[in-house]
């Protein structure tokens, strides 16, 4: 399958087993000096029902390479100009996608890890209806940003979060902050905490792809 012009590069992955015209859909969000490579090797161990989509952050991340969403003013605060920018792109990729793939629009995840987590938290929250379900990992959300976040409908989306106790980049603590804050409104959540740093494990890997193939 060719890939569509939009707003942000990305690969794609057919499913494996597909089952039927339109496909269950995982669009992946790398974190920071990664690409679009960088999660989705992980595709092989998920059910090969998915079409995965991965997709890359919009900005050259100076220090180290790779790419990013945006910069960090401080831990938990990103810088506003190009948080938005990406946010906006992110939102216009999320529609062509939907328009221009095979795409069953009523099962459609995200998977995020570190930044990436960050950016599917914003999807997710500001279009809580349009998302089936979001896999966190080792991320926050970002709160005192001007997006306005829709707690009263998240009824649909269901959400997987994953975080590291021994985390040195996003302490364990924001990780607990996002669970306060997504068991107020009742959504549907499985909270995690694992022995591990910043990373995702082979342990939350499995408990993960459990959960997505749970979610079809």
């Amino acid at each position: 399958m060719s890939r569509i012009e939009t707003t942000l590069h990305h690969i794609v992955q057919m499913p494996g087993a597909p089952a039927g015209e339109k496909h269950p859909t995982l669009i992946m969000l790398h974190g920071r000096g990664a690409d679009e490579q960088d999660l989705f090797g992980l595709a092989d161990y998920l059910d090969d029902r998915f079409l995965v989509i991965s997709a890359r952050a919009p900005f050259p991340f100076s220090y180290g390479g790779g790419f990013t969403w945006y910069d960090i003013l401080e831990v938990g605060k990103p810088e506003p100009a190009m948080f938005q920018e990406s946010y906006t792109r992110l939102c216009q990729f999320f529609d062509d996608v939907k328009k221009n793939y095979p795409v069953d629009a009523t099962k459609i995840f995200l998977l995020g890890f570190s930044m990436g987590t960050m950016m599917s938290y914003a999807l997710s929250l500001t279009r809580p209806k349009e998302i089936a379900g979001v896999i966190a990992n080792s991320g926050y959300i970002p709160e005192g940003t001007d997006l306005q976040f829709r707690w009263n409908e998240l009824g649909t989306t269901s959400f997987f979060v994953a975080h590291g106790i021994h985390d040195p980049v996003i302490p364990v603590a924001m990780g607990r902050r996002a669970r306060m804050l997504l068991e107020q409104p009742n959504a549907h959540l499985v909270y995690k905490e694992y022995p591990m740093a910043h990373q995702i494990s082979e342990q939350s890997l499995s408990d993960m792809a459990h959960w997505l193939t749970e979610r079809l």
